[in-house]
């Protein structure tokens, strides 16, 4: 698509496969939390629409695309004595041990984009420091132009924040930025900052529910580069 000259990524479910690097970490992380105690490991795992037994996040868990503090006031009611700020301390620290599993060969694909002269960037409802260390370990955090979490000072997805401060960050017109992701927080928050919304199959959502809310929908992010280049630019 000619008229593309940067790309906004989501993090989790995009960059990397969602269940593949939270699935069997949030189990354990539950029963850590609850202390080994299993009616209050299944009541943590119904507040946060997560499957004990399959190992899994729901479909609709609000998990999938909501920031630190949100599931940690999901998770208080259910852990007594604990503080919200101590709650989403321990859960960032526990973040940043997950295993991430790339959805693709990162390097390549990304390399491939930043060679042909697109700008890159990452927006997350997860932290930022989180995100940063992650996509460090992968070997391409020195790829992207911006980056930024819930905590960095421009809101979170679904609102605008996030993405009107990369298209500023970069110089690019939000009309010619390409918004990235596998939820509809990403692609609402595509439209509301009035960039072209793609989502990809490689989080939790399917096809169908991801199809109205975008302008195209990819498998994977190695999707985008034959995207670009065979779409029609938009008058």
């Amino acid at each position: 698509m000619a008229d593309i000259e940067a790309i906004l990524f989501d993090k989790d479910g995009t960059l990397f496969d969602f269940e593949a690097t939270w699935g069997a970490w949030a189990r354990a992380l539950l029963i850590r939390l609850a202390e080994g105690d299993p009616p209050r490991t299944e009541r943590l795992a119904e507040a946060l629409g997560y499957d004990l037994t399959a190992g899994c996040f729901h479909r609709h868990s609000p998990v999938i695309a909501g920031t630190v503090s949100e599931v940690a006031t999901l998770m208080l009611p259910h852990l007594p004595g604990r503080t919200a700020p101590d709650l989403v301390a321990e859960l960032e620290a526990a973040a940043l041990e997950a295993p991430q599993v790339p959805a693709v060969d990162l390097p390549r694909c990304l390399g491939d984009l930043c060679t042909s002269g697109l700008r890159l960037g990452v927006a997350t409802n997860d932290s930022e420091a989180s995100a940063r260390l992650q996509l460090q370990r992968e070997g391409v955090e020195t790829l992207f132009d911006f980056i930024a979490g819930y905590d960095s000072g421009h809101g979170a997805k679904p609102e605008p924040g996030p993405l009107l401060a990369f298209a500023a960050a970069v110089g690019v017109a939000p009309e010619r930025v390409a918004m990235v992701g596998d939820s509809l927080h990403d692609l609402a928050a595509a439209r509301a900052a009035g960039m072209t919304a793609v989502a990809v199959l490689t989080g939790p959502a399917t096809r169908e529910v991801l199809s109205p809310a975008a302008d195209v929908v990819l498998e994977t992010i190695d999707g985008l580069a034959e995207w670009l280049a065979l779409a029609p630019a938009r008058g």
